[in-house]
């Protein structure tokens, strides 16, 4: 399973590398994340609340850093466990690119599933993981261009789906686990330290989360 795309976010690299390293703004731009929890240097954990058809749950996942090539790129690898829901793991290569109208993110996700999310159907399961992309994406660009953070909204994401008993499956939540903020106006360009794992929570939803709604054999 396969997902590639990429995504014109209206600000420089470095405002671009700022925000991604900013906990705060990425919670606020992924749909559903209650809470991001840094592991190591390379190793990060994110809760998520999502809904796909008739499947609801709270997924934990965990994503690895590696091929560090700041601020050009990089690979994450991740696995997610969501009980009963189901399970997934995969990775992506990312990008980052100088444009005349900001700054280009290339991503090229593959992931396998099982358990009830891989028993969905493809249409409803692909339909959510564009859904869930899209809105990243709008979140996000809309966060940086205009500097400004808002009001996380944690309501899990769903797509409408044929009538069909919804299955919960409670799991337990972190607790939230936010570092400081890089300072506004920082502009010098990102050295590899600035790699840490919080700047690949959005990605790695994709290539962690996400993998729960590729099912598309």
């Amino acid at each position: 399973m396969q997902m590639s795309g990429e995504e014109l976010i209206s600000a420089s690299r470095a405002e671009v590398w700022n925000a991604l390293n900013d906990p705060e703004i990425l919670r606020q731009s992924i749909p559903g994340c209650q809470s991001v929890e840094k592991i190591s240097d390379t190793e990060f954990t994110a809760t998520v609340k999502v809904k796909v058809g008739p499947v609801s749950a709270k997924f934990k996942g965990n994503v690895e850093l590696s091929n560090i090539d700041a601020p050009n790129g990089y690979t994450i690898t991740g696995e997610g466990k969501g009980g009963a829901a189901g399970f997934g793991k995969g990775g992506a290569d990312i990008s980052l690119t100088e444009s005349d109208n900001g700054t280009l993110l290339a991503y090229d996700v593959n992931a396998s599933v099982g358990g009830k999310m891989a028993q969905i159907g493809s249409r409803l399961i692909d339909g959510t993981a564009k859904k869930l992309a899209g809105e990243f994406f709008a979140n996000f660009n809309k966060l940086v261009s205009s500097g400004k953070e808002e009001t996380a909204v944690e309501e899990p994401v769903s797509v409408t789906p044929q009538p069909a008993a919804e299955t919960s499956v409670p799991t337990s939540e972190p607790e939230e686990a936010a570092e400081p903020a890089t300072p506004p106006g920082v502009e010098k360009a990102p050295s590899p330290n600035w790699m840490r794992p919080i700047i690949l929570i959005p990605l790695g939803i994709i290539a962690a989360i996400i993998l729960f709604y590729l099912a598309g054999d």
